[in-house]
């Protein structure tokens, strides 16, 4: 089997061939870390993380960078605005550089519970302006910036290929059909490489230029060259940031470096709440926070999963009641395995190689979970059937691929033992003996044990 997966840029599947065999570079773009994360945030990160751990399997050395956004991306996507950190940390009375380290504790915090593996590197914006400095230097040097008033703006007349992964046709373009008209710029299209910032501005840096801060475009482009080269195996990210973001980004890295910037485009489709876009700015999102609490973290992990990168899905009740109920029968199959006494001599080894077949088949097509999980499914309704005729090892070999291939997916299945009745009974006494003789200490740490393996006991 190839492995093939859609390519934004030409719009149709092709087969993946990295430039290295058996090495990939990943660059996925990260979080803005002005808010905590949204449930659309964590699906995207999510099917990232599947799509890294897919090919590490697969036996490819994955090099992954996902960077954070502490300065730069403005309320409007465009030029237009303010600085989205800098705006909540004014209304939360707090050092811009303050609310980033809480919102990144944050950020990990719920992705590390989701089973989210860490990127390679995770570098921040603000680490780097040195280096977006030069760049924009070498830019202007070959003619496809210019400097107007401390701004430096994005010449896209210079740059032939401009709006080809969003099949923008400039020629078509009207000023001020979708961009406000800003008398500094040669064309409506041009985008900011720096900004020039008012006295009042809180995050801004010396630069050739005077007294700024970095556009947004120009900062991944920056973080992706230098950690994984001129060009990337994969980029990645939302389906929003076609026509604008990635659009500027490949103008600008590759006026830079003469390269192709990167090979295949990979774009996530949106998850809405009641039918409309997750939208910090609008406040109509679910934080990833919430979620977990409501439902745990995996449950909420095998809901994100459970569709198509590509595909919108809607974040409902429905759609988690269905995660919980998938979750609980893998679960159960688990116990049951485990607690199997009667075997027979069937193997289940010829079951086993076809589910990791159908698995493997489903993903080398485009990272199809939704099939994928459906070929573990089949598995465990098999081995549901085969309880009592099934050889021991043959239950445990194929509990145990299950497990695995369910970890390519990022969902763990953790299955708690259950304390027989006596011992229940045992302990009790024992913690009413000891509130007898007033040894509350030891009769509570019982109860609290208890309590967290699901027994509750109560004073009467």
């Amino acid at each position: 089997m190839v492995l093939k997966v859609y390519n934004t840029l030409t719009r149709k599947k092709e087969v993946f061939k990295p430039q290295k065999s058996k090495r990939v570079k990943i660059y996925s773009c990260g979080q803005t870390v002005y808010d905590d994360l949204h449930i659309g945030n964590a699906r995207m990160y999510s099917n990232w993380d599947v799509i890294v751990r897919y090919l590490r399997w697969r036996g490819y050395e994955v090099f992954h960078v996902q960077n954070f956004t502490d300065v730069g991306h403005l309320t409007d996507d465009a030029d237009e605005g303010e600085d989205k950190i800098e705006k909540r940390a004014k209304l939360r009375r707090l050092e811009p550089m303050e609310l980033v380290e809480k919102q990144i504790r944050h950020y990990w915090q719920d992705t590390d519970e989701l089973n989210i593996h860490r990127p390679n590197i995770s570098p921040r914006a603000t680490q780097h302006i040195i280096e977006m400095q030069d760049l924009i230097n070498n830019l202007i040097s070959k003619g496809y910036a210019y400097e107007v008033e401390g701004n430096v703006y994005f010449n896209t007349s210079k740059f032939k290929a401009y709006g080809e992964l969003a099949k923008l046709k400039l020629k078509d373009l009207k000023a001020g059909a979708r961009i406000n008209i800003d008398p500094k710029k040669k064309n409506p299209r041009d985008f900011a490489l720096w900004i020039k910032a008012p006295a009042k501005h809180i995050m801004k840096w010396s630069s050739p230029w005077g007294k700024g801060y970095p556009g947004w475009h120009i900062e991944c482009s920056v973080m992706a060259l230098k950690y994984l080269g001129p060009t990337l195996d994969i980029h990645a990210g939302g389906i929003d940031h076609v026509p604008v973001h990635h659009v500027n980004e490949i103008a600008q890295s590759e006026a830079y470096s003469g390269k192709k910037y990167a090979n295949y485009w990979l774009h996530g489709a949106h998850l809405t709440l009641n039918g409309e876009k997750m939208s910090k700015s609008k406040g109509n999102f679910i934080t990833t926070r919430d979620a977990i609490n409501k439902w745990s973290a995996m449950v909420v992990r095998l809901a994100l999963v459970s569709g198509h990168y590509r595909s919108q899905i809607d974040f409902n009740e429905g759609m988690m009641e269905t995660a919980h109920n998938s979750l609980e029968k893998l679960k159960n199959m688990i116990k049951s395995v485990k607690s199997q006494k009667k075997f027979g001599k069937k193997s289940l080894k010829t079951m086993i190689n076809a589910t990791e077949v159908k698995f493997v088949k489903a993903m080398e097509d485009d990272f199809n979970t939704p099939k994928a999980l459906a070929s573990i499914y089949e598995l465990v309704k098999n081995i549901n059937k085969s309880l009592g005729n099934a050889s021991k090892a043959g239950l445990n070999k194929a509990k145990d691929k299950v497990l695995e291939l369910l970890g390519v997916l990022g969902i763990k299945i953790e299955v708690k033992e259950e304390i027989g009745r006596e011992v229940i009974e045992v302990l009790s006494k024992v913690r009413q003996k000891l509130r007898k003789t007033k040894q509350y200490e030891l009769s509570d740490f019982i109860r609290t044990k208890l309590s967290e393996v699901g027994i509750k006991l109560e004073d009467k």
